[in-house]
């Protein structure tokens, strides 16, 4: 637990500095210096008794002579922001405490979101990936210009959904791409199957290659919802990153391998999260008696998957 706090603190310090110098010179940038007894680099490695130096919003080097400096954290152990690549800024809780889900527009939805980004940052993450909600542009800007405090958000503003050929033509799926990207998109994400109880895939490969594609060419990620056959027709499209995946074959994540397409499986916890706070999401769409019935079967899929998963050299 001390860990994790001086962290939060260390990376508080940093995301506010970054909204106050995102517009000035790189001369005008202030620097900051954190003398720490412990440090983890983010490397793999251990440095002690040493100093982080700070500028704008990026750390910039380890150096034990830096000076002079502004917080004192010896006798602690300091470790960089952590990332994390599926998250749902946006979504929140109402005043009746049940899920308001991704399309809330009230006031008091916004005033969540910005306490989602303050207690997301707090808990160490200095940057996620936020995927499925243009709203997150307006956040991302907020947070951007220091008017709240937050980590950097990467978003996929509005995701394509498959749903066969209504989804749209190769073209039509390519100029949604282009309009993503416009809208201020930092990837595109992109369902194209439903869940492990319905793994069908639905998106062509014709479709799923135009959209990835058509981002490839723009410099934007591709990330994938995607389970079973879909894991594979992701690759073969050349996107980027493959979630959940569950259901995948040997074949399917050596493939993925080979390729160098990333694997983000979330092991379960979304589901069991889901069990956890129950009585905050029955009775809302999609969560009924039933629903959780089915949620806690299914967990052991996501364990088993985890498990194959990483046995593939």
């Amino acid at each position: 637990m001390r860990v994790i706090k001086i962290a939060s603190i260390l990376l508080l310090v940093i995301a506010c500095s970054a909204g106050r110098t995102a517009s000035q010179t790189p001369e005008q940038k202030k620097q900051i210096v954190i003398a720490a007894s412990t440090v983890l680099d983010g490397k793999g490695g251990v440095v002690h008794n040493t100093r982080i130096v700070v500028e704008g919003s990026k750390i910039v080097r380890i150096d034990p002579n830096a000076g002079p400096v502004n917080y004192d954290l010896r006798g602690l152990t300091v470790l960089p922001g952590w990332i994390d690549g599926h998250v749902h800024i946006m979504w929140s809780f109402g005043p009746d405490g049940k899920t308001a889900g991704a399309g809330a527009t009230t006031l008091y939805a916004a005033y969540a979101a910005a306490g989602n980004a303050w207690a997301t940052l707090m808990a160490g993450f200095t940057t996620v990936q936020s995927v499925g909600s243009p709203d997150d542009l307006t956040l991302r800007e907020a947070i951007a210009k220091g008017a709240l405090p937050g980590p950097r958000i990467l978003t996929s503003a509005q995701p394509i959904l498959g749903q066969g050929e209504q989804t749209g033509t190769p073209d039509e799926i390519r100029a949604f791409v282009r309009k993503q990207k416009e809208a201020g998109a930092d990837l595109i994400k992109i369902f194209a199957a439903g869940s492990v109880r319905r793994p069908q895939m639905l998106l062509s490969q014709e479709q799923l290659n135009a959209a990835c594609d058509e981002a490839k060419k723009l410099g934007l990620r591709t990330l994938v919802h995607a389970y079973k056959d879909a894991v594979r027709a992701a690759v073969l499209a050349g996107c980027t990153q493959v979630e959940h995946g569950t259901l995948a074959t040997d074949d399917d994540l050596k493939l993925m391998v080979q390729k160098g397409v990333w694997l983000d499986p979330q092991a379960g916890l979304v589901m069991e999260n889901y069990l956890l706070n129950k009585e905050k999401f029955l009775g809302t769409p999609g969560f009924s008696e039933e629903t959780f019935v089915t949620i806690k079967e299914i967990i052991p899929f996501y364990h088993d998957f985890m498990k194959q998963a990483i046995k593939i050299p």
